[in-house]
């Protein structure tokens, strides 16, 4: 072999030939072991975070779903609510009238009761007072006349 002394930046002997032999295998094997493995674990990294995402996004629409279902049944709930409030307002509505009529018979019958014993009371009061009057018109008569009344 022949050693060029030339000087210069570059020099093409068999020391290129052996680098350049020798930086392909360096680049086979950095690959077989560094690269294609990082590039698989990067691989299944990005699935492994395109399958979150799709599953958040799944669980999202999931959710969506749900709350318009709740706000259905939420609806049909109040509306439920709604009618059974409105029927037990009329029933007690209906069982207040029910008892005011009854207080009212009740009280027409104490007046009427009450009116009758007034009645009677004064119809005895009345009685009494003129038998009372009568006597003390008597008992006047008496004393004015200075005589007793024939009876």
């Amino acid at each position: 072999m022949h050693i060029i002394s030339n000087i210069a930046l570059i020099t093409i002997n068999e020391t290129l030939f052996i680098q350049l032999i020798s930086f392909l295998i360096f680049l086979f094997l950095i690959n077989r072991i560094m690269f294609k493995p990082l590039q698989e674990t990067i691989q299944q990294r990005e699935e492994h975070i395109n399958g979150i995402a799709s599953g958040i996004e799944s669980s999202k629409n999931q959710l969506l779903e749900m709350e318009k279902n709740l706000k259905i049944h939420e609806a049909a709930t109040i509306k439920e609510a709604s009618k059974h409030k409105n029927g037990l307002e009329e029933d007690g509505t209906r069982l207040a009238k029910e008892i005011l009529d009854e207080s009212r018979k009740e009280i027409l019958g104490i007046k009427q009761e009450s009116q009758q014993s007034i009645d009677s009371q004064i119809s005895r009061a009345r009685t009494e007072i003129k038998n009372e009057s009568v006597k003390l018109a008597e008992l006047i008569m008496e004393k004015v006349l200075d005589r007793r009344l024939a009876q």
